[in-house]
């Protein structure tokens, strides 16, 4: 199964694709909302978007949970974008937890890909959280 896990910053999705416990370096790592006010801009990240699950052929969609309130909530434009990704057509989407990402990362040496960026960490781990979790529960 082909997995995309998404880390949301500010007004930017950051990607990272695994598939059989394998890092895909893709082309596209991460896409930016330029102005969440303006819909001809939503409408080209929706596009952008689209077009990266089908060319990818993403399967599933895993995204790093946001606090909604205290020190470390997430941003109102973070929000937004979680929800243009859930509305997404192509494929299912799950929401996981920074706490179980984290558990996740304690718990298991994880060597990480040499041509993973350092901003993908998260994406990535997000991810092959997933991966791990879902390929126990089959």
């Amino acid at each position: 199964m082909k997995i995309c896990g998404i880390e949301l910053k500010s007004n930017n999705i950051i990607l990272s694709v695994i598939e059989n416990k394998q890092f895909i370096n893709t082309k596209i790592k991460k896409l930016s909302l330029e102005d969440d006010e303006k819909q001809e801009s939503i409408r080209k990240f929706c596009n952008e978007f689209l077009l990266f699950l089908e060319n990818e052929s993403i399967e599933k969609i895993v995204i790093k949970k946001r606090a909604k309130k205290g020190n470390f909530a997430g941003g109102a434009v973070t929000f937004k974008i979680e929800g243009l990704i859930q509305l997404n057509p192509l494929c299912e989407v799950e929401l996981i937890s920074a706490q179980a990402v984290a558990a996740f990362e304690r718990k298991n040496k994880i060597q990480l890909p040499s041509d993973l960026k350092k901003y993908q960490e998260q994406a990535y781990l997000t991810a092959y959280s997933r991966f791990l979790n879902q390929s126990l529960n089959n």
